[in-house]
């Protein structure tokens, strides 16, 4: 792990993206007769109820603090009720494989704001890992074009949806160090509280009792699972970089929509199986090390005192992982790093 520090996040970012691209065929399923609000309401719901359950009950984790609000806030408007709400309403409109794919498009936004926001160095590798992930997104959206206009916009409420998304996860980065069952609990209900009412104004409020449970279900684990995993990916390797190994959701939902029978097995498909591959592999081999200077900082989140940058003294040391306000005394070394909380050094 300390010769290759971008695989734990590389290996959360791929569970987060597992769990979120298996969810996108389901929720096309699960949907049907459902309104697009009542649909986003459900799955935030579950969400809320999965971040609750995950919520920190001791000082390991930072919790969320008034000053965070209004950055929450944010995150649920565009995470939470316009990302979920277009998505619903593409996926009553196109088949679930297309839809996955046409998701690839959220790790181009994340990565393109991440690099403007934040200025996260990508370097050549993750830049490459990017550009053929991106193919390999082209090569699926190709595949579906093919099969004629009349899912046209049902795909644009997709990409609308994965812009949306990529903005609420650059947003999501200045929370990623602080408790994510928090995180998630507040941004989680205070979407499904908007988009509930929305529903509610609107009249979509007829449902089954098998599709309410399912689509609860699904947000519980693709939604709100899957964003636990996303920030503890983003807290460790860095928004750009998490947000271009979740391209890897588009193919596994795809994956998923023909096992459920979407049978569409193309030369494109293959082709972009491979490249995603690549992409992926490339992620998890990157190496970075160089001499880099960290300046004086004061902040709180989870750590521990064997990882080479928390020396801070204890009056009784606490054992393994735990949480309070601690200083960062200015220091110059070299070590193999990823872009996490602590090396956000230019380069």
């Amino acid at each position: 792990m300390k010769n290759y520090p971008a695989l734990p996040g590389a290996l959360l970012a791929l569970t987060a993206a597992f769990l979120f691209g298996a969810s996108t065929p389901l929720v096309q399923r699960m949907g049907v007769g459902v309104g697009a609000w009542m649909t986003a309401a459900l799955l935030y719901c579950g969400a809320a109820l999965a971040g609750w359950l995950l919520r920190s009950t001791s000082s390991k984790e930072a919790p969320v603090q008034k000053r965070h609000w209004p950055r929450l806030l944010m995150m649920s408007l565009f995470g939470a009720v316009l990302g979920p709400v277009a998505l619903a309403w593409g996926l009553q409109h196109t088949g679930g494989m297309g839809a996955s794919l046409m998701l690839t498009l959220e790790a181009v936004f994340t990565v393109l704001l991440s690099v403007i926001l934040y200025r996260e160095e990508i370097g050549r590798r993750v830049a490459l890992a990017i550009a053929i992930m991106t193919a390999g997104g082209v090569l699926l959206v190709i595949d579906q074009a093919d099969t004629g206009t009349s899912q046209v916009m049902g795909l644009l409420a997709v990409m609308a949806a994965t812009l949306a998304w990529g903005i609420d996860n650059s947003l999501s980065r200045g929370l990623a160090d602080l408790d994510p069952g928090q995180v998630i609990l507040g941004k989680a209900a205070l979407g499904a509280g908007v988009s509930f009412m929305i529903a509610v104004l609107l009249g979509q409020t007829s449902l089954t009792l098998y599709h309410g449970i399912g689509l609860l279900l699904i947000g519980a684990i693709g939604y709100g699972l899957s964003l636990r995993f996303y920030l503890l990916a983003q807290r460790s390797f860095g928004a750009s970089r998490t947000g271009s190994m979740f391209a890897a959701a588009p193919f596994i939902g795809a994956a998923i929509a023909f096992a459920l029978g979407e049978r569409q097995f193309t030369f494109w498909l293959i082709g972009a199986a491979l490249l995603m591959t690549a992409g992926v592999l490339l992620h998890l081999a990157e190496e970075h090390e160089h001499p880099h200077a960290h300046e004086a900082l004061e902040h709180e989140h989870a750590h521990t005192h064997d990882d080479g940058h928390h020396d801070h003294a204890h009056a009784t040391m606490p054992a393994g992982q735990h949480s309070h306000a601690h200083r960062h005394t200015s220091t110059q070394h070299s070590h193999p790093h990823a872009p996490d909380q602590h090396h956000g050094h230019k380069h």
